[in-house]
């Protein structure tokens, strides 16, 4: 059982019988009356945002989440395909269940897959990745007088990050996939 006492962002608790993460939360003491706990709740099979108020000490079922590592294949017709690394079974998923990972889908690599009663509901990419820059414009001295200047990126996924002056096409670098920050080149 996880309790309001309990509530960190990313907690994820069974709430009218369907999982949702706690994105935001704020714990009220009124001068009369018991405590409550205003959260923001994300339900993680709509995708959609509300906020409810609790009482404090409120009791919540645990979702019983699975996490699975899983390979993504290729993209046909629409649906992205994923191997499961343990049992080898393929997942195809639309567009919609990716938006997470939207920018950092590269085929072969290792992703996780969040389950909820066997039903695949969400993607995760991996907390860094090294991927190649496919186009940016030449860094030039003398375009900053402060140093630390940046530029556009377009990486070999499609989405385009700032980068550093001296980053080059064809380099690999290193990106924060939870934050679209550069990290390093490699």
């Amino acid at each position: 059982m996880i309790s309001t006492s309990d509530f960190r962002k990313g907690t994820k608790i069974l709430f009218r019988d369907e999982p949702h993460m706690v994105i935001e939360f704020n714990h009220n003491k009124t001068g009369r009356g018991g405590a409550l706990v205003r959260a923001k709740l994300k339900n993680l099979l709509t995708g959609s945002s509300f906020e409810e108020n609790f009482r404090s000490g409120e009791k919540f079922e645990n979702p019983q989440l699975e996490y699975r590592q899983m390979q993504y294949l290729y993209e046909q017709d629409g649906l992205y395909n994923f191997m499961d690394q343990d049992s080898f079974d393929q997942v195809a998923l639309n567009k919609d269940s990716l938006e997470e990972v939207d920018g950092y889908l590269k085929e072969q690599t290792v992703y996780d897959m969040l389950y909820y009663r066997e039903r695949p509901i969400g993607v995760t990419a991996p907390l860094h990745m090294e991927l190649a820059v496919v186009d940016t414009p030449p860094g030039v001295r003398g375009d900053t007088a402060q140093g630390g200047a940046t530029k556009p990126a377009k990486l070999e996924t499609g989405i385009t990050i700032q980068v550093p002056l001296f980053v080059n096409e064809g380099d690999i670098i290193k990106v924060d996939t939870r934050t679209d920050c550069y990290i390093e080149r490699m």
